[in-house]
């Protein structure tokens, strides 16, 4: 049984050639979901699965690497964060950090706001891991300095490990 990488390689290059210029688009652009849903699409027929599909891109994104023109990150500082929450309807109850992920960026961290009346949740920041930079630290040290501008409470269930599934802020 072939190894992934060479799975992976095999599928792009069953794509025809009008498919691979726009999938590559797609990521030098920074645009994974329709990429994968382009390399699903053009493959399904053959095969290639959900899965299949997302690793397909991803080995795309290690190739062109520096050369993708990454989605802006989000602003961390206490001014900007202020000013997104400042317009939410209902009032800030908490601010939470939660982890997420996916194929292309590993494990990351999304900073929101809880409100009620009404009772939602509202995404303020993701914050990706870089050289510099761990995730976990940097979304709870602008959480906490965020909650505690707002006097309400920081809540991150899971900070030292990556869990999507980690307990929620409840009231």
């Amino acid at each position: 049984m072939p190894d992934t990488q060479a799975q992976d390689a095999d599928h792009w290059e069953s794509l025809p050639q009008g498919i691979r210029t726009q999938v590559d688009g797609y990521v030098l652009q920074d645009r994974l979901l329709p990429a994968v849903k382009l390399v699903w699409d053009a493959a399904r027929a053959r095969g290639v699965g959900l899965r299949e599909a997302q690793m397909v891109v991803h080995e795309r994104y290690v190739l062109h690497g520096d050369r993708i023109a990454r989605t802006p990150e989000c602003p961390l500082d206490l001014e900007s964060l202020s000013a997104l929450t400042s317009g939410l309807p209902g009032r800030v109850a908490a601010i939470e950090a939660v982890w997420d992920g996916d194929t292309v960026h590993d494990w990351f961290v999304r900073l929101l706001a809880i409100t009620d009346d009404p009772a939602e949740e509202r995404h303020l920041a993701t914050v990706y891991s870089r050289r510099d930079r761990d995730p976990s630290e940097a979304a709870a040290e602008a959480g906490r300095t965020l909650a505690d501008h707002l006097g309400v409470p920081f809540h991150f269930a899971s900070p030292d490990d990556p869990d999507d599934e980690a307990p929620r802020w409840r009231p």
